[in-house]
């Protein structure tokens, strides 16, 4: 299992637009990956899961994979944020 914490920095956070895409990014692989903030951890793959956190613009998240390809995982999902979801 491995971690890596980002800055969600794009415009509206992690909603709507910008949260199908990281889910259908966190569904391309085979290992478990969850968020985690403010205490509480959801399942990346689920669309509920991620709105339910309420993430915006500024927060700082935790990215959790376990699995064969978690390290591919969490690079693919950080440069997904790191360039605000293509927006």
């Amino acid at each position: 299992m491995i971690t890596k914490k980002v800055l969600i920095d794009n415009q509206v956070g992690l909603h709507a637009r910008p949260a199908t895409f990281f889910i259908q990014k966190a569904n391309e692989f085979k290992c478990s990956i969850w968020i985690e903030f403010e205490e509480r951890r959801v399942n990346a793959k689920s669309l509920l899961g991620v709105l339910s956190l309420g993430i915006v613009k500024g927060t700082e998240i935790t990215l959790i994979a376990d699995g064969a390809d978690e390290e591919a995982a969490l690079d693919a999902l950080s440069r997904l944020i790191a360039t605000d979801f293509g927006e």
